[in-house]
């Protein structure tokens, strides 16, 4: 008995000896997890702020996994693959360089002025060698549309389908923020109609000196010609390819043309006569008494707005007025468009409302708007907000049949460079100075019916958007063709010769 008791106990002792090695062999395994996993994190925390500070300095051969860029892709990927039915998404390879500093951008004006400025900036922050930051868009014009960037654009797409080009940013670096929350930072606005020399010699010492940027106003200030083909062409896939609109913009918008579809052919109008336009241009015609002291008195009451005093009847004769709705109404009868189409009107408000519009609709009954073919439940989240409201025309017009702006503002240049660059879709570009003229004249009763029509027919003859080479008009950047009215660049193969990287010139 007492053997036995002595044998369970050392039995017993035996146990414990091994359950306390197993005890202590567990604990210095736990140990040396946790320690590692405490080094792995701390690297790991280290290796973040790290990119962010210096990014493509130091880590500028390594795939970044903690940018805001990346994180997009990743969910971006984790989408496509959770949907086999569409096809994998290949992200272009980041492209490597040293980052001389950050470039800021505030765009001013309507969409479509921002649209070309931020094509404007991409080209120049990618000549540069400079990292941008996604564009601040206008808040202060006349419209006060307090719209961001990625209200109106998919801003994800923008960033990564540029990254073989540029590395642009949601926002600054902690580090950098900081600087310019101190006040290190250099603003300006640049030379309107600037070549790329001007940034290289002029810009780029200040973003070096400074490491940020602001250039707080944007519309035209890269030239239109004489640039690196190069650099045109990127400009162009900004605006084709970058420059996507949102999902929900996109979705509207082919909403909109399958309702125009069902109905057949359509003219997309874009009849510049609001209220805005007027006051600004001064164009009066056909307005009473109490409609010209309105638009005179908004004119004053923009400071900015620097031209006052203007004769309404010598600007229209000279084609500096966009046409009145009767003017419109004439034209499209002459050009013998047909009386049936679908004009989907892409504009505000027409100024003078119903009024204005009879002698149009009297003609051409089936005038539509995106107010009257969608339901308000569609346009709620969009009410308010002029850019988006413009950008949902964009598409219409893209698609429409017949693309017909009275004004050449900036949504009727670079809609109808953008038909050209869709296989040079039927634009017509109305000659505005010869149309009063013959208007004139067939009002009179100078000109029949049927001689105003063939003059008509004679002088647009070859203003259908068709194909041709920009107009350069040396030292007077204003009045020649506009680059995103026309990128002939654009539209032609690439001969050897023109392939010339960016980073040699």
């Amino acid at each position: 008995m007492g053997l036995n008791t002595a044998a369970f106990a050392g039995d017993r002792l035996e146990k414990l000896r091994n359950s306390g090695m197993v005890s202590r062999s567990r604990m210095k395994l736990w140990m040396i997890r946790a320690t590692t996993s405490i080094l792995l994190w701390t690297c790991l925390v280290q290796l973040t702020a790290l990119s962010e500070t210096w990014g493509p300095r130091v880590l500028k051969g390594w795939p970044s996994c903690f940018s805001q860029e990346s994180a997009a892709s990743a969910a971006i990927a984790l989408d496509v693959h959770s949907s086999p039915e569409l096809p994998a998404r290949v992200l272009p390879p980041k492209r490597v360089y040293k980052n001389n500093g950050y470039l800021m951008v505030s765009c001013n004006g309507g969409l479509n002025q921002m649209r070309a400025a931020i094509c404007d900036m991409v080209a120049i922050a990618r000549y540069l060698n400079v990292t941008l930051v996604v564009p601040e868009l206008d808040k202060t014009s006349f419209w006060n549309d307090p719209s961001e960037f990625q209200d109106i654009f998919d801003v994800d797409h923008f960033i990564t389908s540029l990254r073989d080009e540029v590395r642009i940013l949601k926002e600054l670096p902690p580090r950098v923020k900081r600087r310019v929350e101190l006040g290190m930072i250099y603003t300006m606005p640049p030379v309107s109609w600037s070549d790329i020399s001007y940034y290289h010699n002029q810009i780029l010492p200040l973003i070096q000196k400074y490491k940020v940027v602001h250039l707080n106003r944007t519309d035209a200030r890269l030239a239109n010609n004489d640039q690196p083909m190069e650099l045109q062409r990127l400009r162009c896939r900004v605006n084709f390819s970058a420059l996507k609109f949102t999902p929900q913009i996109e979705e509207l918008g082919r909403k909109v043309i399958k309702i125009l579809r069902q109905n057949g052919s359509f003219i997309v109008l874009h009849l510049r006569y609001e209220m805005d336009m007027l006051a600004f241009s001064g164009c009066t015609q056909g307005c009473n008494t109490e409609e010209v002291e309105e638009l005179t008195r908004m004119r004053y009451a923009y400071p900015w707005w620097k031209e006052k005093i203007i004769d309404s009847d010598m600007k229209r004769k000279e084609g500096l007025c966009p046409l009145t709705p009767e003017e419109t109404a004439l034209t499209l009868r002459a050009l013998d468009i047909d009386p049936s189409i679908q004009i989907y009107i892409a504009a505000g408000e027409i100024y003078g409302g119903e009024r204005r519009l009879s002698s149009l609709t009297s003609f051409y009954p089936n005038l539509v708007r995106k107010e009257t073919l969608l339901e308000p439940s569609d346009l709620r989240f969009f009410q308010n907000h002029s850019s988006q409201m413009a950008a949902l025309d964009y598409l219409v017009s893209l698609e429409s049949d017949i693309f017909v702006p009275t004004y050449d503002g900036n949504m009727a240049k670079v809609v109808e460079g953008h038909r050209r660059y869709l296989g040079y879709k039927k634009t017509i570009l109305l000659d505005r100075r010869m149309l009063v003229d013959l208007i004139d004249k067939y009002n009179s009763g100078s000109l029949t019916w049927d001689e105003f029509s063939a003059a008509v027919k004679d002088v647009h003859a070859l203003r259908m958007g068709n194909p041709s080479k920009r107009l350069v008009i040396p030292d007077r950047p204003k009045e020649e063709d506009y680059f995103y009215a026309n990128p002939w660049e654009c539209l032609q193969p690439l001969n050897e010769d023109e392939r010339l990287p960016l980073d040699s010139i």
